[in-house]
């Protein structure tokens, strides 16, 4: 059945766990804001409470905050409040009264379906990283395999992870949709100065699979030849006392700065010279993606998903071999000392507006929602 001859449902419950802070969580958003847009009754659903959030919604969607984002202090505790969470989740679903359901992220994925079991409504769930990769505790992994085969589709958001996902839910559809890229309204792609001093943006949660202790032992080895260029790593986590320690090691607490979160990313961006992104994996990174669209020159570790399918090597932007810190140095070092090839590969990088555009990205997103064919999908994602 062709979109052509079908339609948008009337009504979808949108479920994550929060809007305070992330790349999936900034994605919900616009889902809902479009959604809502196109004249569908949107619930958007979170388990934790409406005032933490800092992503806005169109004024049409129904905000729901639960509440519900207590850490257990056991193991008997935390079953007992997941048990809650599926219980309160299963009535504001019910009570949003809508016909299909959206979860983003594998615990709330498995929350979800748990929470629509024996109910005919279509939930379609997303995964937002490399499962391959991201490892989840054996409760949850068991549960994922005995929960997503009850989906009614999984979105991935790269090739690579394709293979994993059908494995994990059998006979239900597998939709691969990469993120799209995003001109905010006051962006400008002016051209980088040539004097100093420069800086080297980093951009993400400060956690081990973003890698940014990498990207400080890489500035380490090259910035004593560049002592115009400063690196700002811009985000919160559990990796900050870390890179403290390191930067005091180093003694580069003049040149290496953690300024925390940043909730105006191409502001950062926009003042950067080069972005580089040193994560051990990914799904398919916002970050890199909005260094791009300002036209900033990249460097990315070539991860086994995501970086890959956005960065061409040596057309926008360089990419090294995972993990190799080496590498990466010499490839900072390269760009640091050639802003003829800085500002070559920048004015390239914008390109991804076009490569990754929102009409596509919605337009995709608007097929799965319809429950059309897997095919008509990626004839929507490689449309011109």
């Amino acid at each position: 059945m062709t979109g052509e001859h079908m339609s948008l449902p009337s009504g979808v419950a949108v479920v994550i766990h929060s809007l305070s802070g992330g790349g999936a969580e900034r994605t919900v958003a616009r889902l809902a804001s479009h959604w809502a847009g196109q004249g569908l009754d949107v619930t958007l659903i979170t388990l934790d409470t409406a005032d933490k959030d800092i992503y806005a919604v169109h004024e049409r969607v129904r905000r729901v905050g639960l509440g519900l984002m207590s850490v257990s202090a056991s193991r008997w505790q935390a079953v007992r409040n997941n048990a809650s969470r599926v219980m309160l989740l299963r009535r504001a679903i019910r009570d949003s009264r809508a016909g299909s359901v959206v979860s983003l992220t594998e615990k709330m994925n498995v929350t979800t379906l748990l929470a629509c079991a024996r109910t005919p409504l279509n939930v379609v769930i997303c995964e937002r990283t490399d499962p391959r990769h991201h490892h989840i505790s054996p409760f949850w992994s068991w549960l994922r395999r005995r929960t997503y085969p009850r989906c009614g589709g999984l979105v991935v958001q790269t090739e690579g992870v394709r293979t994993w996902a059908r494995a994990m839910v059998r006979n239900r559809p597998v939709y691969v949709i990469p993120n799209a890229a995003w001109a905010e309204p006051a962006q400008q792609l002016a051209p980088r100065s040539p004097g100093g001093p420069h800086r080297i943006i980093g951009l993400g949660r400060l956690a081990d699979h973003k890698g940014f202790d990498l990207l400080a032992e890489a500035f380490a080895r090259v910035a004593p030849r560049h002592p115009d260029w400063n690196l700002e790593i811009h985000g919160e986590g559990d990796q900050r006392q870390l890179l403290e320690q390191f930067r005091a090691k180093h003694g580069l607490e003049e040149r290496l700065a953690l300024p925390g979160w940043n909730h105006n990313p191409q502001e950062a961006l926009s003042r950067g010279s080069l972005f580089v992104l040193p994560s051990r994996y990914e799904g398919f990174p916002n970050a890199l993606l909005e260094a791009m669209t300002v036209g900033l020159p990249c460097i990315s570790f070539d991860c086994e998903s995501g970086p890959r399918e956005i960065v061409r090597h040596e057309v926008d932007g360089l990419l090294v071999p995972a993990q190799d810190v080496d590498a990466m140095a010499a490839a900072m070092d390269r760009l640091m000392s050639d802003p003829q090839l800085r500002d070559l590969l920048g004015k390239r990088a914008a390109e991804v507006l076009q490569r990754f555009s929102p009409d596509r990205f919605f337009g995709q997103w608007d097929a799965v929602l319809r429950a059309e064919p897997e095919s008509h999908v990626e004839a929507v994602g490689h449309s011109s």
